[in-house]
């Protein structure tokens, strides 16, 4: 975990070094101010001796001094190298996310996500932080001090060095303890973002059905469970106080009654038992600090873990060591494909499929929900790998290509397709980077989106709101859509797509299609039998098998399920799942 994290430090190791080299001069400076405090009351005070007053008191002032610009310099430097190991840190987690597949993803939730890269990312910050001040501050400052306790006393001594003992045991139970709870809790932290991220995404849904007090009440009934949580860590954690406050006191209290003996009995001077009683001050302090950055340690090496995870999971697709470039043409074939979205699952979603379709083929497919059509696409740009067999594009086993080629040939326009903030220009350029305005435009017109974009005061440049919440659901689709086509793909996907596009504007959209791309290859997944009626083939896909391909007409006299949907449709049944079959 540790030489995972630390190669991120990067280009703030400097930094991070000489953080630790400001501390420890720090830690030194200060130790000696207690033996100058010593020489004053010794020599200056008891002694009458003025001069010697001032000489060690302005030795104390000049250590003071240097102790505060070390002090001060080495908590800026801490602070900026732990900024910039948590921005590196954060950056490198968001880059590994972005070669995840669906499959890697789905061992993740959303929420998981995010509270990695937001609350565990910032608890690593302080734990880092910690680590170079007060985690070097602290032992060193404890060390150096009882160096100069026995250097005084060596039997008044063996006072500190039994509480140490006793601290420390203490402080592995509590954090024995205390580990378990904190792993609990940053479990819970991803089940409370999952709560708030779907209800605001979903706050018009919310509002539309007054269901409002059930979501106040789940998200109460989170945040009570984080709170149990928390409170026993927490509870756990408070005992270190209590325990510290004692040792201390304790300490005071037995340096002070065979302090008191020594100096009567000539063993240590007045000056000498001050000093002790201020080292034996550093030394608790050190304690109690060190103990707190435990705690933090403790709760920050859950969030370690949990980072971690993200950068030990490894892509399931990747490249081959000799990736092809080129896509011959937009045919696909499967090959006796079989697929199940968990890794040794004998559950197929999809059984022992076989198919060819042809270069610029439209192909039509209908099932009923459930019936892995998406789940027989996502195949074509590798989103998933089959289980078993063979998903070819262009004659060629889709495993062959470079990701990157092979995703830039194949456009999908999934149902609930997302729009992102900025303008329309900057959403339909992730089609492609350097389209122009004349391209976008004639995107569009295939589209049918031209017209709604003409009547906005900006046109191009007006501006989408997050999600594109600005839009009607059949804008955001056609959008989408002339989006996929910039990318001038040898496949097309639509995945239910026109959904909440009229029929006349579908129509009109396939015609464009069939008019100017008749060369890419046009997969339509759809629940209208209006969508893929004219589709030159049709998929009839039932409980992840293909129950019919053939034409229109072929499959009105071959296949029972089609038969039965065209002829609900025309009863005026649109839900493909109520038709009985």
């Amino acid at each position: 975990m540790i030489k995972t994290l630390s190669k991120y430090i990067g280009k703030y190791k400097k930094t991070s070094i000489i953080t630790i080299l400001l501390t420890a001069a720090e830690v030194v400076l200060d130790i000696f101010l207690p033996v100058c405090m010593a020489k004053i009351i010794d020599e200056g005070i008891q002694k009458g001796d003025l001069g010697a007053i001032y000489r060690y008191g302005i030795i104390m002032a000049v250590l003071s001094i240097l102790a505060f610009i070390t002090g001060v310099a080495s908590g800026r430097l801490a602070s900026r190298a732990s900024t910039g190991f948590v921005a590196n840190l954060r950056a490198a987690m968001f880059r590994k996310v972005q070669t995840f597949s669906f499959k890697n993803i789905d061992n993740f939730s959303t929420a998981g996500l995010i509270t990695r890269l937001t609350t565990d990312a910032s608890n690593m910050q302080m734990a880092y932080q910690m680590l170079i001040r007060m985690c070097v501050r602290s032992p060193l400052n404890m060390l150096f001090a009882l160096v100069m306790c026995m250097i005084i006393s060596p039997k008044l001594s063996l006072i500190f060095v039994v509480a140490i003992v006793f601290l420390g045991l203490a402080l592995f139970l509590i954090i024995l303890n205390a580990m378990k709870s904190f792993k609990k809790v940053f479990g819970e932290y991803d089940e409370l973002n999952a709560s708030i991220q779907e209800n605001i995404r979903g706050i018009r849904v919310v509002k539309s059905f007054v269901r409002e007090d059930y979501e106040i009440n789940k998200f109460q009934k989170a945040i009570d469970r984080l709170y149990t949580l928390f409170c026993k860590a927490e509870t756990i954690v408070c005992i270190n106080n209590p325990i510290m406050l004692m040792t201390v006191y304790g300490c005071i209290l037995a340096l002070s009654w065979f302090g008191a003996h020594e100096v009567v009995g000539g063993a240590i001077t007045t000056g000498q038992l001050t000093s002790l009683l201020t080292y034996v001050m550093n030394i608790l302090i050190s304690l109690m600090m060190l103990s707190m950055a435990f705690v933090m340690l403790t709760l920050s090496s859950a969030s370690a873990e949990r980072i971690c995870q993200v950068f030990n999971e490894e892509p399931d697709i990747k490249d081959p060591e000799n990736p092809l470039y080129n896509l011959e043409s937009g045919s696909v074939d499967f090959e006796n494909v079989y697929f199940a979205y968990k890794p040794g699952s004998s559950e197929y979603v999809l059984n022992d499929i076989s198919l060819h379709i042809n270069s610029g083929e439209t192909i039509g497919i209908i099932g009923t929900t459930g019936s892995s059509k998406s789940s027989l696409v996502n195949l074509i740009p590798r989103l998933y790998d089959a289980t078993k067999g063979c998903v070819k594009v262009g004659g060629t086993d889709v495993r062959q290509y470079d990701v990157k080629t092979l995703r830039d040939a194949v456009s999908m326009v999934l149902q609930n397709n997302v729009l992102f903030t900025g303008t329309i220009l900057d959403n339909l350029r992730w089609g492609n980077p350097d389209a122009s305005l004349e391209e976008c435009i004639k995107a569009c017109r295939l589209a049918c989106i031209d017209d709604f974009i003409e009547t906005l005061p900006e046109k191009y440049e007006t501006r989408i709101e997050r999600g594109g919440n600005n839009v009607s659901g059949g804008q955001k689709q056609r959008l989408c859509i002339a989006r996929a086509l910039l990318k001038k793909p040898k496949i097309l996907i639509l995945d239910d797509s026109t959904s909440a596009v009229d029929t006349a504007t579908e129509a009109r959209i396939q015609k464009a299609f069939a008019e100017n791309i008749p060369d890419t290859t046009k997969i339509i997944i759809a629940q209208r039998i209006s969508s893929v009626k004219n589709a030159d083939r049709i998929i009839v896909m039932d409980d992840g098998k293909i129950n019919g391909f053939g034409t229109h007409d072929e499959l009105l006299e071959s296949n029972e399920i089609y038969k039965a949907v065209v002829e609900g449709q025309q009863n005026g049944v649109r839900d493909f799942d109520r038709m009985g079959v």
